[in-house]
């Protein structure tokens, strides 16, 4: 009897070990996280408010991990080209998402044929930050306030024209419904992104746009656009001087984007938790929150589940926008 128990337990044991032996790989795989360069994709071109900070986010996360954090901008169909890519890769922690609200938000009222489902695909990791529209308006447009544009707009009869980083994009929206609440019916033109819609908006190819401050701030103090009104419910310290919409005659109008980190679902959540405590940290830092306020960013880091909680508010929300406005998925 002694010696079979002597047997089980030295076969018990040997099981343990084995089982120990079997894990260390793994934890050892984990625990050396990040072994190589992240590549952080941006689903819009370089110089837009998206690409700034996550270019700032990703400087920070280098000199965090010591490992090479690299932006990769992959732009178009409204941002969910780039998702799609970070949907469809490995979850192993080395390609992440730095996404806006179109290709985790709006897209999901406006497309039928998403190549991904961003609730089952992605992993929150945390909002980065949110960023108001600025309406600007070439120089040359004749009006210098809302009350002028929107009278403008209207007796050119539908040949005015409205910008926007690319179709059912946050600005896109926000155009529409300031259509929509205006009477201005002015035409859409869409764009792969911030920095070439703006790039045609001075060169006059289009009237006016919604932006975010980060973008058209610089080239309102260089005089190359014309600030209008700022849709947010109080004016910009970063701009003091310009009205809100509901100062300048449109109250309640507000719009914005926002943006945040996401990875693969599977990514081990040890790797989820690192990203997340590094990235909050980097947002809530006195530097980068100093950084951020002066672009018009709010910091944010949130925790993971506080994201995602977000996520769907926004979607109920823009769904309500589609259905009041006449836009269906296509």
């Amino acid at each position: 009897m002694d010696q079979g128990r002597r047997t089980f337990g030295k076969w018990c044991t040997t099981l343990a070990l084995a089982a120990a032996s079997a894990g260390m790989p793994v934890l050892a795989q984990q625990a050396a996280w990040p072994a190589q360069p992240i590549r952080l994709v941006v689903a819009y071109p370089p110089g837009g408010s998206t690409d700034v900070a996550a270019r700032a986010v990703a400087e920070r996360l280098t000199a965090r991990f010591g490992q090479q954090v690299v932006v990769d901008n992959r732009a178009g169909a409204g941002g969910t080209i780039g998702a799609a890519s970070v949907a469809k890769s490995t979850p192993d922690g080395y390609t992440l998402l730095f996404a806006a609200s179109p290709e985790l938000a709006i897209s999901r009222v406006t497309r039928k044929d998403l190549p991904y489902d961003a609730s089952r695909d992605l992993q929150a990791i945390t909002l980065v930050g949110m960023v108001p529209f600025m309406l600007v308006a070439h120089p040359a447009l004749p009006a210098n306030d809302l009350k002028g544009l929107i009278a403008w707009a209207k007796a050119q009869d539908g040949k005015a024209s409205f910008a926007s980083f690319g179709v059912n994009t946050s600005n896109h929206l926000v155009g529409e419904q300031f259509n929509a609440e205006t009477g201005a019916r002015a035409l859409h033109v869409p764009y792969k992104g911030s920095a070439p819609a703006v790039t045609d908006l001075i060169g006059g190819q289009v009237s006016y746009m919604f932006d975010t401050v980060t973008a058209v701030l610089p080239h309102v103090r260089s005089g190359k656009l014309k600030a209008i009104a700022i849709a947010t419910p109080t004016r910009s310290p970063l701009a003091p001087e310009v009205p809100t919409m509901s100062e300048a005659g449109l109250p309640g109008f507000t719009g914005g984007t926002w943006f945040g980190v996401l990875a693969p679902t599977g990514t081990p959540a040890p790797v989820i938790e690192r990203l997340h405590e590094a990235i909050s940290a980097i947002v809530r830092s006195p530097e980068m929150r100093q950084a951020f306020e002066q672009r018009g960013i709010e910091p944010v880091g949130n925790t993971p589940r506080e994201f995602s909680r977000f996520v769907e508010t926004e979607i109920a929300r823009w769904q309500a926008l589609a259905t009041r406005i006449g836009i269906r998925p296509e």
